[in-house]
């Protein structure tokens, strides 16, 4: 893994003392209308120094929050490299009790750190169903990142969150994983809506991805794929506040700096400092099952 000169603001502890782990996963080549997603690690981690490290709305200070940023993947070749790349990274990190952070690229970077653990459920902010058998000839598309979840922890496991996008054929299917689309959301509210959401998820501990295309590009332009009529920043905010004490794992994805002027970077790395903050309520209230009982989802 390389590292060109930037780690996330205060991800300075090493890999043995950290609690949090950050990897950037810099590979966008199934993207299908705007590239750029791998130059997003390092436009997150050098947003994030944009930011205080005490968040006041939670009385945290996250220079009390051991974090390890373990730099970049390398550059594969294809889908499939890269997903086992990413997998053994991941399998390491929830093996040795650690919260995995990824920073995508692609959607994609998603399927190996949501394959590193057993027994959990997933939910996926999200423009798209992303619900493809395969997408361009490619199983591993980021049009098919919910189907592989699907296979992974099953189908009643997951739910995708903010939907207002999906194809003729995923619509037809009668195996598709439950979804919250955006204009009921718009409807119930962010917390009602987002409360059923954790609802319909029966398993204890859920691992949280972010496309950011999730959230409306008059908020987040910088995506490759946009979808009017998303939900808000301060929606997802709340989401990830709520889901806090059963949040195990989370990444932010699909954020393409060559359409942004920064703000969807500065944005993704808010959202990371927002799910270290929420979860680490929890983990550093003494909750010993919550901070070393991760390592028992790990996928042997």
């Amino acid at each position: 893994m390389s590292l060109p000169g930037i780690t996330f603001l205060g991800a300075d502890s090493s890999y043995e003392d950290a609690k949090y782990i950050i990897v950037g996963v810099p590979f966008d080549r199934t993207t299908t209308y705007r590239p750029g997603t791998r130059s997003a690690p390092n436009a997150i981690r050098e947003a994030s120094y944009n930011f205080e490290k005490f968040l006041f709305e939670h009385n945290i200070d996250l220079n009390d929050v051991k974090t390890h940023d373990m730099g970049d993947l390398g550059d594969y070749e294809s889908p499939q490299e890269m997903v086992e790349a990413a997998g053994e990274v991941a399998k390491r990190i929830v093996r040795d009790g650690k919260f995995p952070i990824f920073l995508g690229g692609e959607h994609s970077v998603s399927i190996p750190a949501i394959t590193a653990f057993k027994d959990v459920g997933v939910i996926s902010i999200d423009a798209h169903l992303d619900y493809r058998d395969s997408y361009m000839g490619q199983r591993y598309s980021h049009a098919c990142v919910s189907r592989r979840t699907a296979e992974h922890v099953g189908r009643d496991n997951l739910l995708v969150f903010g939907i207002r996008s999906m194809s003729k054929e995923e619509a037809a299917l009668d195996d598709k994983p439950e979804y919250i689309d955006a204009y009921t959301i718009a409807e119930e509210g962010v917390e009602k809506a987002f409360k059923r959401a954790l609802n319909i998820i029966k398993k204890d501990k859920i691992y949280l991805s972010l496309d950011i295309d999730g959230i409306d590009p008059a908020f987040a332009p910088g995506t490759g794929v946009p979808e009017p009529f998303g939900l808000t920043s301060l929606d997802v905010k709340k989401c990830i506040s709520m889901l806090g004490p059963r949040m195990v794992g989370f990444d932010v994805v699909e954020i393409s700096p060559p359409f942004d002027k920064g703000n969807t970077s500065a944005l993704g790395a808010r959202m990371v400092q927002e799910a270290i903050a929420v979860s680490w309520k929890y983990r550093s209230k003494g909750d010993k099952e919550h901070v070393n009982g991760i390592s028992s989802l790990f996928r042997r």
